[in-house]
């Protein structure tokens, strides 16, 4: 009963299965440390999902061009970090233009 508004959608890599974890009522949308890095030309969108009453942690979430995959990276990562910064410039120009 406590798990009925859960969704699961997993993917299979070679030698790894990662699986998200979504819920309808605004939970954690990523599950463990996440991945370090992904190959920068693979990527087709970054978003940063700041913490929240839902989820306590920063998560930096990629979809990957092929199948539309989304993929969770390790905040601490640099290569999160520099997706963080590049995302947070962004919205301050487009701020700064308004």
């Amino acid at each position: 009963e406590r798990f009925k508004n859960l969704i699961s959608v997993c993917t299979v890599e070679i030698n790894k299965c990662v699986c998200f974890l979504m819920f309808k009522q605004g939970r954690c949308l990523c599950i463990g440390p996440g991945m370090k890095a992904v190959k920068m030309a693979e990527i087709e969108k970054a978003s940063v999902i700041y913490p929240s009453n839902g989820c306590d942690k920063v998560e930096v979430i990629v979809t990957m061009k092929a199948h539309k995959r989304q993929r969770c990276l390790d905040p601490r990562s640099k290569q999160a970090r520099l997706i963080m910064q590049a995302i947070e410039k962004k919205n301050f120009l487009r701020r700064q233009n308004m």
